[in-house]
């Protein structure tokens, strides 16, 4: 276990979706000191701002979760911040760890590192074979340079940088706007919303024969945590359950679990986007013991719970 009691450990996200969920894990874990920078009094893509967050706080340990994210449509929208403000964050947060002698930084990347066409499952060699799906790839390919930064680190100062994958997360808490959700939280939304207000269809982008795979996010923080306390290397991880699912069928799930009962309406003229993932998850359980808890049925009957909730409260 990383000794983080003279110095502190740094989340970045922390109060997000994921590193909330992850605070609470290494709260839970025993770590003390947790420093969670907030946008409001650090943008991360500006070099004073994280140069001050580092003299300010000179952390032990950074956990960089912090990421400019969002569903297909988000990202065809704006691919240039997409790209921009996740590729300055990562650059400059694993800069300045260096410079600030740093014990060990995690660095958070994303399936959709992976090329669009990756044989499944998905294993960690695959990652350079092909570019990513074009409707995230500057997103994809602004996080996979983490991964880059973090060997070369490795190898010419030294520097004991990690890098892991997760697969598409889920869980309460999620996002659930629709202009900047991932799949299950606009599905759910629009499933809820709609039995709420009557309306007898929803619509669902693509033709419903693409595949994801799914981590809820608690399972997500323990991996996370795992890897700092047991893992050291070079090479990448998969982060993930090891199953896929179609969007067909998460969306019948998500239909049943809600109570929903009317038309699914297909609109194939929005893009699938990738056309299968799922991951091979036997390095991580292999090198620091990680293997996912939660069954699907029951993350996603927890979420879709949460968001009812959630929903009645706000009214």
């Amino acid at each position: 276990m990383v000794d983080n009691t003279r110095r502190p450990l740094l989340v970045t996200g922390g109060a997000g979706f994921l590193g909330s969920s992850l605070v609470r894990r290494l709260e839970a874990e025993g770590y003390g000191r947790i420093v969670i920078p907030r946008s409001r009094d650090y943008s991360l893509v500006e070099e004073a701002a994280v140069r001050r967050l580092y003299e300010e706080t000179r952390p032990a340990v950074v956990i960089h979760a912090a990421a400019r994210v969002g569903g297909i449509g988000a990202n065809r929208d704006d691919p240039g911040r997409f790209f921009y403000d996740n590729l300055m964050m990562g650059a400059l947060m694993m800069e300045y760890a260096r410079r600030y002698d740093v014990e060990k930084f995690v660095a958070i990347g994303t399936v959709c590192c992976y090329p669009r066409d990756t044989p499944v499952p998905f294993r960690e060699d695959d990652l350079w074979d092909g570019y990513p799906e074009e409707t995230n790839a500057p997103y994809g390919m602004a996080k996979k340079m983490l991964l880059v930064q973090a060997q070369a680190y490795r190898e010419q100062y030294g520097f004991n940088a990690i890098f892991l994958v997760p697969v598409n997360l889920y869980g309460p808490g999620d996002n659930f706007n629709p202009s900047t959700s991932h799949v299950i939280p606009a599905l759910i939304r629009k499933c809820v919303d709609a039995q709420d207000e009557g309306r007898d269809e929803v619509v669902v982008w693509g033709s419903g024969k693409a595949t994801r795979e799914f981590l809820f996010v608690d399972d997500a923080a323990e991996a996370i945590v795992l890897a700092l306390q047991r893992y050291d290397k070079a090479a990448p991880v998969n982060v993930g359950a090891g199953f896929e699912i179609s969007i067909r069928d998460l969306v019948e799930q998500i239909a049943a679990l809600t109570g929903f009962q009317g038309r699914i309406v297909w609109d194939p003229a929005k893009p699938d986007g990738q056309p299968r993932r799922c991951l091979d998850v036997t390095r991580a359980a292999a090198e620091f013991g990680f293997r996912a808890r939660t069954p699907f049925a029951v993350g996603l009957e927890r979420t879709i719970r949460w968001y009812q909730a959630d929903r009645a409260a706000r009214r």
